[in-house]
């Protein structure tokens, strides 16, 4: 299965079964993300190949070893090499195609962004809001 980053400079592929995915909530990537978690999965070093784009990377590392790849035109996480084993980190949404594979775990779920809620207990709309004006008033609808 090939994956790219939003500017597609970056592609990669990987050889291997997909294996299920898992998503993060620790606070770390929720920098990463600028959102709630961080859906990704785990393959082998063996199993994954840099197509292209691998010179437009750039990378952060933090003191404590937390490492971010990402591509740096577009600014997506890219998938690296861990630094425990011989294993790739990969964020799941950077594959270009669709998988039959599931989120299995959550984990860091004490870091959780106070602001996360399940899905069923907000308004939902299963192809974007209709009316951009309603959807703005929805969000500026605020209980004080």
């Amino acid at each position: 299965m090939k994956g790219t980053c939003l500017c597609a400079e970056v592609e990669f592929e990987i050889s291997d079964k997909l294996p299920n995915l898992y998503q993060c909530h620790c606070s770390l990537c929720q920098k990463t993300t600028g959102s709630s978690s961080c859906s990704s999965f785990i393959t082998s070093v063996e199993g994954f190949k840099w197509i292209s784009g691998k010179d437009k990377i750039s990378s952060y590392t933090k003191d404590n070893g937390f490492k971010s790849d990402f591509c740096s035109i577009c600014g997506s996480p890219v998938p690296n090499r861990m630094n425990i084993g011989d294993y790739m980190w990969v964020p799941a949404g950077l594959l270009e195609a669709d998988t039959d594979r599931t989120i299995a775990a959550h984990i860091h779920l004490d870091s959780r962004a106070s602001w996360e809620k399940n899905a069923n207990d907000t308004k939902n709309y299963p192809a974007g809001p209709e009316s951009f004006e309603d959807f703005v008033s929805l969000l500026q609808d605020v209980q004080t």
